[in-house]
């Protein structure tokens, strides 16, 4: 059973910066991608960034140059890290994961709430 736990959320003045944290387990040796999400509300849930088993990495356009997606393997972990953070990005923001045993599985977080306000 995978398990997935956000945290680092909170609230942050415009140009500020913030870290999320998603811990995986048991492993995320076993996930062939995992990635952030968000979704504000009111909309739909969009994709952040993701990064896959080897190291490969994607950004949405309206993070890229801003946001940087890495993971930790002995620890578990991916991260988000967030800088110059505009009102925009104010959502809630879910680590996703996908495994492949055959069939693709995917996975969600619970959510963690960013807020950017002045």
């Amino acid at each position: 059973q995978v398990q997935l736990v956000e945290s680092g959320g909170g609230s942050v003045q415009p140009g500020g910066s913030l870290r999320l944290s998603c811990i995986a387990s048991p492993s995320i040796d076993s996930m062939f991608s995992m990635g952030w999400y968000r979704q504000a509300p009111g909309k739909l849930r969009e994709l952040v960034a993701r990064v896959t088993s080897d190291g490969t990495t994607m950004y949405s356009d309206f993070v890229k140059g801003r946001f940087t997606i890495s993971r930790d393997g002995a620890k578990n972990t991916v991260y988000l890290q967030m800088n110059s953070l505009k009102p925009d990005d104010t959502a809630v923001y879910y680590c996703n994961a996908q495994t492949y045993t055959g069939s693709i599985m995917t996975y969600w977080g619970q959510g963690t709430l960013v807020t950017v306000s002045s």
